[in-house]
């Protein structure tokens, strides 16, 4: 369950981590109350990734403008998801933009400790940046300060972010998370640590221990769907992806919505998550393999309608496979196990399509608690090769291209 930036700033709050004023928004006319001193900037509270390229960011001077860009926002669906409130947020003036995330590895189950020193909407674009450090034994200030000077920090700034990290990763243990992430981590002039915007993914299986995040699922849940019932727009999109022709189940010319950032390799990797897709790309790189490219989709909690989730399985697949010197493709997609069911028929379907097109490729496909040999049979003599470990589909990747 994603929490939206609000909510998850909420928590922020909680332990202390700097944050910006800010101020609920419900409806344009709560702008009329602001308590917050212009300017500002308005928020979309989306699950969706890529906010500010879509127009969901905008930043305003007074309260004419912001009810204008109010309305406008609250009629923009980005990745089929119209938003039920904006956030209002102090504008804030940084020097420098810090990426930092604290994970679980479901497989090898334990904390994982990322940060880059470029941080903000191009992080993905920076992988040469991303830092990890593993945290395989009790916690201590000495893996956030281990990460801080890994990611090249200097100064008083090793402190700063180092405290960051810990309050972070007291996040994650005490609401048994599965992500906290602040992206980005701003610095000002004066060497001021503040989280810009924030993510925090709690895992379904804990919600009985946390009512306060039980309660933020339900009432996100309950908001959607009216938004849904009530908005045209948000029901067609809904049942035709704009990026799918539902007829020939081919992709279309328009896929702005998946990002393809390209490498020099040979090695095609989709993943969901920014935090897992580092991991990927740093553990291929580690075997010695070298990427092509890669596609984030996303959080899997976005897609409802039926077959959505597949759709845009097959269409990151599209996209990295484009590139004639990818060899291998990595699938590496996290989720439940309804979630799986989807990702299989997309690789299942993808590769069907290829082989009546005549062309080959080879797949590595990371699943986790799966009955193996089912899966395998699913898929038949298609070259899909599985594995249950990032260690072991990364080898596996690398294998494939000597």
């Amino acid at each position: 369950m994603d929490l939206l930036e609000y909510q998850a700033k909420s928590l922020f709050r909680q332990m202390a981590i700097p944050i910006l004023p800010s101020q609920r928004i419900d409806n344009p006319a709560d702008l009329k109350g602001l308590k917050i001193p212009y300017p500002v900037v308005l928020k979309s509270q989306v699950r969706a990734g890529g906010r500010g390229r879509a127009g969901g960011i905008k930043f305003v001077e007074n309260t004419i403008d912001a009810v204008a860009a109010a309305q406008t926002i609250f009629n923009l669906p980005i990745e089929d998801e119209y938003p039920q409130v904006l956030l209002a947020e102090a504008k804030y003036n940084a020097d420098q933009e810090l990426y930092l995330a604290v994970l679980l590895d479901p497989v090898a189950r334990r904390p994982v400790l990322l940060g880059s020193s470029q941080g903000g909407m191009d992080v993905e674009g920076s992988i040469e940046q991303m830092q990890q450090v593993a945290v395989d034994q009790e916690f201590s200030p000495f893996y956030a300060r281990r990460l801080a000077l890994k990611m090249g920090l200097q100064g008083d700034l090793i402190q700063s972010v180092s405290t960051i990290v810990e309050k972070m990763y007291r996040l994650f243990v005490e609401k048994d998370l599965d992500l906290v992430e602040i992206n980005p981590l701003g610095i000002s002039p004066t060497g001021e640590v503040m989280a810009l915007d924030g993510k925090v993914t709690a895992n379904d299986d804990a919600l009985g221990r946390h009512p306060d995040l039980a309660t933020l699922s339900g009432k996100r849940q309950s908001s959607g769907l009216a938004r849904e019932r009530r908005s045209p727009h948000a029901h067609s999109k809904v049942q035709q992806s704009p990026e799918f022709d539902p007829k020939s189940k081919s992709p279309i010319s328009n896929s702005e919505s998946l990002q393809l950032i390209e490498l020099d390799g040979n090695i095609a990797i989709l993943c969901n998550g920014v935090g897992l897709t580092m991991a990927t790309l740093d553990a291929v790189t580690h075997q010695g393999g070298k990427p092509a490219n890669f596609v984030n989709i996303g959080s899997l909690d976005r897609y409802y309608a039926a077959n959505a989730l597949r759709d845009r399985v097959e269409l990151g697949l599209e996209l990295v496979a484009q590139d004639k010197s990818v060899k291998v493709i990595l699938v590496n997609i996290l989720g439940s196990a309804s979630k799986t069911e989807e990702i299989i028929a997309a690789v299942a379907g993808y590769l069907e399509r290829k082989a009546r097109a005549n062309r080959h490729i080879q797949v590595v496909l990371r699943l986790v608690e799966i009955d193996a040999d089912a899966v395998k049979k699913r898929l038949g003599q298609l070259p899909v090769q599985l594995a249950s470990t990032l260690d072991e589909a990364a080898a596996a990747s690398v294998s494939s291209v000597k």
